[in-house]
Order: C-alpha cells, then structure tokens, then sequence
C-alpha cells in the first residue's frame, strides 16, 4: 500500500505546468510551478514545516508551546497544519487587507487570528511586525516564527522547491520568475539554481508601493516609495535577510490593478484558479518578455490558490468599484451599470441645510440634486454648502431652495462618454441620467475618473 503518515509528508512533489493562451505572444516555453498541490494550497508549506523543526532541533520550540507569526496567511496556513500534527497551539497576526478567506480558513484550522492596521509603520505599535513581537514576549512557552529573517524559509526552498524545479525541466531552466515577500523563494531557488548553473537568470516581481526594485537598483532605501497597495503576498516596506539581492538579477514591478486582472485571466484563459500573487507574476513575465528567447525554458511560480480571493479579485463588484474590471464603457449606459442597485439620493427644496449636511455625510457624497412635487429643480453641492456657511455660521436652518445652485445636467442613457466629460469638465460636479419619467441615476466625477484606465 502507497500512503503518507500524515499530511505534511504529502508536501513538496507539485507539478509543472506549461502555459499556453496567456504567453502566446514570448517564444520561449513557460512553465508554472503550480505550489497549490500542496496540502495548505502553497508555497509556504514548505517552509513552514522546515522552520518549525529546526525549531524544534535546537530547542526554541519546546512541546506544548505555541507558535506566534505575522503572515498574509498562507504561512499560517502551513504553521496551522504542522502544528495540528504536532501538537502547538498557534497566533496568527494578520494586517487587515489580507483577504476574509484567509482570515476565516485560519481560524477554521484551529488558529488564533489577530487583527492589524496595514496603513501603519512597520516599527508602530499597532503594526502586525510590532504586535507579533510584543505577543511573544508576553506569551509563555512561544516561538515567534519571524518568516522574514529565519534562514530555515531560504533552506526550506534550496532543499525542496529548487532541486524539483532543476530535475522537472532536466537542468533547462534558464529564467525563474517569482513574487518576492519575505525573499525565501526567490533567494532559496535561486541560490540552488545558480549553483547548477550560474547562467539562469532570477528575476523578482515586485508592486508599486514596495521598496525591493530601487533598493536592488540603486542600494537606497527610499521611503518615498512606500505607500499602501492592494496586491497581496508580495512586496514590503522592510528588507527581510531572507531577499539575497546578490542571488536575484532583476526585479519588475506589477500594478494592483494588472495584478487583479491577470488573476481573474488565469482563471479564464488558462484554468489556473489561483491567487492574487499569480496574476503579478504572470504580468511580470509578459513584462519580461524581451529578456527571453526562443529556446529558452522560463519557470514561473505560482504561490497560492484561488479560494482565498473570492470575495476580491474574483468578484466583480469588488474589481470594478476599484476601477480594475475590464469593461467596454463607450456610453452613459455602460457607465451607470454598477448603479443599477443604488437609489438617487436628494433632498427636497423645503428641508433645511442641516438636512443635506447629514445626507451626505451619512451616504458619503458630496452632491445632490434637489426635487419638489414637480421632479428636479436645482442642485446642491459642497460648495454652497461651504458659501452659505461663510455667508453665515447659522445657516443649518436654512432652507435649501435659498442657497440652491443650478439642476445637474439631464441627459439619455445612449448619450456618449465624451459629451458627460465634456459637461463635468465645464464645472458641473454632476450629471443626471433619465432613465425612466422622474427617475434618474447620477455621473460624479469620481465615477469618470473610477474608469480611468
């Protein structure tokens, strides 16, 4: 009989993959590392089995203790099902735009998730680096994993995901492509590979918002090249010791927006139900293309597995709120689309300032045409707010026919983008669209400059 012991031994072995509909246009063959075989769907689990029993070797983990670890989730994912089989109990300290799924399948293996503010330094209290630290300081009997600077992450891939990589294309590889996070992927494969060949070429994928591309570039850690963004798994405002800048050649850097698109192209064209980090790393290797010639043999990994990304790049109101949803939009009718669900809000001649200050407050606009029996009669906008409270600081009891501008121009659903554009680009904050007798929906400029490619 052919089985595992248990389900860590079923980690490692993944698959080779070839690329077809979204690589037709590089010549070389493309080849994806498909790490969602493994038992937590990624790449992760390998390392985290390796750092837990070098732990484990030198007594840093002792037995009943638990395990305390910032991740984006996949690492506490493979943490979660070693620690199952071994017996620790397990912190996950998570930043809040990691997805729910990653959140609720945690939690669904036994782990402890702890939530944190991403739009923090990493040295700030509230920061998921800071707390998982303080956590393992205050927790008796605990290890705090530290991904980043463990050395067990790179050897995990220099034993394991490297030497599979080598004997799967037959010593061919001659491009490895990959998201760099914590750098253990990139630095453990590429060390491997190097030292079979030296001539294969590593290069990182890396997102606008991180600091990895510059500091490779030019040895400067630029904080100005840290900002919040979306793209989960790869990037960082830090410089883990586990990115081996000497080991990588080059990195790209991959929009959000092209990261989520080619996610859900994955899905689509290929049949590769994957996660976020894949849509970068595959746009990456497009990016790339120029480096790669006919005979070349490209490995690209992919890290983690579709499920963890329903809620976000899979679903479309999600990517079109965020202006990333491949749409043909030509007419107002396309572009009021997303409204369909949303009601106009407005306020009436009679109701008072007061009145509008809290409706859009409360709905989170900053314009609304107003009514009477009649249908829409004028319009009110923050700056007349803004002008009546000048005028006087009393005027919430005003009533809002006396400071009312001008109705928003009315136009047809077949009406033409260019012609809105042209009206709000006049000065008009808002445009109506009649949709049926006495019901409109609304054109903001934010909803013109959502679908700004």
């Amino acid at each position: 009989m052919e089985y595992a012991n248990n389900i860590l031994e079923t980690i490692g072995n993944t698959p080779m993959v070839k690329m077809n509909a979204l690589v037709k246009e590089i010549d070389a063959l493309v080849l994806a590392k498909y790490e969602t075989f493994n038992p937590g769907n990624s790449v992760k689990d390998r390392m985290a089995v390796q750092m837990i029993e070098d732990a484990e070797a030198d007594g840093r983990l002792q037995p009943g203790g638990t395990i305390i670890e910032g991740t984006s989730g996949n690492t506490g994912m493979g943490l979660a099902l070693a620690a199952i089989i071994k017996g620790y109990k397990l912190i996950c300290v998570m930043a809040d735009k990691q997805s729910k799924e990653k959140m609720d399948i945690l939690r669904a293996v036994g782990a402890k998730v702890m939530v944190c503010p991403t739009n923090v330094e990493p040295d700030d209290p509230r920061s998921y680096y800071s707390v998982s630290k303080r956590l393992a300081d205050e927790t008796p009997n605990s290890w705090y994993v530290n991904q980043y600077d463990n050395p067990s992450n790179c050897k995990a891939h220099f034993q394991s995901t490297g030497p599979e990589i080598w004997e799967q294309t037959d010593g061919k590889v001659t491009h490895f492509v990959v998201g760099v996070g914590t750098g253990g992927t990139i630095s453990g494969v590429g060390s491997y590979l190097k030292m079979k060949n030296p001539n294969v070429k590593i290069w990182g994928v890396d997102t606008y918002g991180s600091v990895f591309k510059k500091y490779h570039e030019t040895g400067i850690f630029d904080e100005n090249e840290i900002y919040s963004y979306i793209t989960e798994g790869i990037g960082e405002d830090i410089l883990p010791k586990n990115v081996r800048f000497e080991i990588i050649d080059g990195f790209t850097k991959v929009t959000d927006k092209d990261a989520a698109i080619y996610t859900q192209r994955l899905a689509k064209e290929e049949g590769m139900f994957l996660g976020n980090s894949a849509g970068a790393a595959i746009k990456g290797v497009l990016q790339l293309k120029e480096h790669f010639k006919k005979d070349d043999v490209v490995v690209v990994l992919f890290h983690d597995h579709g499920s963890r990304y329903v809620g976000k790049m899979f679903n479309d109101e999600w990517m079109r709120e965020r202006g990333f949803l491949e749409e043909e939009v030509t007419t107002v009718s396309d572009l009021i689309n997303n409204h369909d669900e949303k009601e106009l809000i407005t306020v009436k001649t009679e109701e008072l300032v007061s009145h509008a200050i809290e409706r859009m407050r409360k709905f989170k606009i900053s314009q609304l045409p107003v009514e009477d029996s009649e249908g829409i009669v004028g319009s009110v906008d923050e700056s007349a707010l803004f002008s009546a409270f000048i005028d006087n600081q009393n005027s919430g009891d005003t009533p809002i026919k006396e400071i009312m501008k001008p109705s928003f121009p009315i136009v047809k659903e077949d009406t033409s983008l260019e012609e809105v554009f042209k009206m709000i680009k006049k000065g008009n904050p808002a445009v109506l669209v009649a949709i049926l007798e006495n019901k409109y929906k609304i054109i903001t400029k934010y909803d013109v400059i959502s679908h700004m490619k």
